[in-house]
């Protein structure tokens, strides 16, 4: 395949793919974390813990807090808006439409790994304009180094989103990880990879973290003044960090090559698949052969035309139809799910009520990740399944969302026995039956508002780790002390079962 194809293939998908929803979320969320990278002056905020110290708003700084800090989060984030482009292929019979070309199977992946990295890398561009702008804006250093502000982005941020776009392919081209279980396999993937990619010992320079901590403590030492600690995210200090002039990394050729050599890794992890990929040949689909007929098929007697008659159309009847209602939705709700899923939900509940009371909060932590695939169904299995138009029939969209709503509350309830039966014993019933109803009702507002699963795959995985490891701001089941009331948890349940009651009902108003 010539370069020139693969180049417009590459650029075609990616004007495709930033059109999407996703895309301006993600985009936006970058943005938000440049200007964090650069808190105003006088503020207990930090993106940099260098022993109370940071460094002044030039352009070498925050190149590279912004350059790491995206790194990170695009790195985690980036990797939903881009894991569905052979799918979305499949779906649109674009794929089959190139099957039937020349095009070689190791063409067509490094395509979408081009694609890939083009959407992660614009999001990068905006993320090295805004600490531009911010630098600009917050006025401790008004001269402008291009070099010192994008080499960063260009040795930090672009080889990690090459593992990201790459590792995107893999799992589409992968039977079990393409589906919801590969999102939730990714977050945790990721989650890891950045603990150990800070470290100094991280295979290839890591995320390059500790390249700049040296640099950071090297500048303090020159000045007589030593950190005994360093972090790199959003952090408050009990008094403003004091800014010393830094003049930036000193890359080795040593971390160039590492660079390097992480890219070419991510390129050489793209072709693999092409090993078991068909890339929508049928001919590398088995498809069972159709029986001879015994015998000649029967003619068939011409169609009789009968005359249609009309019946006057009567008032829908309100009557159990609520009942039924509900019962569809939860046999929607679980339907496929299976057996060792379940033998799943009777261990966690056998072991939240055999656990003291003391440790029914974890065990209600525990319990409730295990659903996150069967809760992401809820706003979305009516288009995924072709039904939208049928559903709409009935006649109220109200009955509707109240009855995915309670399909997801008993299902959460039902994780959650276990623990439910130690908190009720002490009191602590309110907070588990807040976070029961607040969790269906965040899949169901992300689920109508995305009309895709994977919105909340990434999403709740991501808060429940926040909780996980003692946010208490973010707890929503009432694990941490000190976390929100469950009347505030509540209200927010509340609040996302209107915004997905309004997103239903305009959207059926638009038909």
């Amino acid at each position: 395949m010539r370069p020139g194809m693969l180049g417009a293939l590459a650029v075609a998908d990616f004007r495709e793919r930033v059109r999407r929803p996703g895309y301006l979320v993600v985009l936006l969320a970058a943005v938000g974390l440049g200007y964090l990278a650069a808190p105003a002056t006088g503020t207990n905020w930090t993106i940099v813990n260098s022993g109370a110290y940071r460094g002044v708003y030039n352009s070498a700084y925050l190149g590279t807090v912004t350059a790491l800090a995206g790194a990170l989060w695009l790195s985690v984030g980036g990797f939903y808006v881009i894991r569905t482009a052979i799918a979305h292929d499949e779906r649109t019979g674009v794929g089959q439409l190139l099957a039937a070309t020349p095009l070689r199977t190791c063409g067509y992946l490094l395509g979408k790994f081009l694609s890939n990295l083009l959407v992660l890398g614009s999001m990068a561009v905006t993320l090295a304009g805004t600490a531009l702008v911010l630098q600009l804006a917050r006025g401790e250093s008004r001269a402008v180094d291009p070099v010192a502000l994008l080499l960063p982005f260009a040795l930090f941020t672009l080889p990690v989103l090459a593992l990201t776009g790459a590792a995107a392919v893999v799992f589409e081209t992968t039977p079990v990880l393409r589906t919801g279980v590969g999102n939730l396999v990714w977050f945790f993937l990721s989650m890891a990879s950045i603990v150990v990619g800070q470290s100094a010992d991280a295979p290839l320079g890591g995320f390059g973290v500790h390249l700049f901590a040296d640099s950071m403590r090297d500048e303090l030492a020159a000045r007589g003044l030593t950190v005994t600690e360093f972090a790199l995210g959003l952090m408050y200090l009990d008094s403003p960090p004091r800014a010393i002039p830094w003049t930036g990394v000193d890359f080795t050729a040593g971390f160039v090559g590492e660079r390097f050599v992480l890219v070419l890794v991510a390129a050489v992890a793209v072709i693999l698949p092409a090993v078991w990929f068909g890339r929508f040949d049928p001919a590398r689909a088995v498809v069972p052969a159709a029986p001879a007929p015994a015998t000649a098929a029967p003619v068939e007697p011409p169609a009789t035309a009968y005359p249609v008659v009309s019946s006057p159309r009567t008032a829908p009847r309100r009557g159990r139809s609520f009942g039924r209602l509900l019962a569809g939705e939860l046999r929607i709700l679980v339907r496929g799910v299976s057996w060792w899923w379940w033998l799943g939900v009777a261990v966690l509940v056998v072991a939240g009520a055999a656990l003291p009371a003391s440790a029914s909060r974890a065990a209600l932590v525990a319990a409730w990740v295990w659903p996150v695939l069967v809760w992401s169904r809820l706003g979305t299995h009516a288009r995924e399944h072709g039904v939208e138009a049928l559903l709409g029939a009935y006649p109220s969209p109200a009955s509707r969302v109240l009855a995915q709503w309670l399909a997801g509350f008993l299902l959460t309830a039902l994780v959650g026995l276990g623990p439910a039966v130690r908190m009720a014993a002490v009191g602590d019933l309110g907070d588990w039956l807040a976070g029961a109803a607040f969790i269906p009702a965040l899949a169901l507002a992300l689920g109508v508002l995305a009309r895709t699963h994977r919105l909340f795959q990434a999403t709740y995985p991501a808060l429940w780790y926040a909780v996980a490891n003692g946010v208490a701001g973010l707890d929503y089941m009432g694990a941490l002390a000190g976390g929100p009331a469950p009347v505030g948890v509540g209200a927010v349940a509340a609040l996302l079962l209107v915004v997905a009651l309004a997103a239903t009902a305009t959207r059926e108003a638009r038909r």
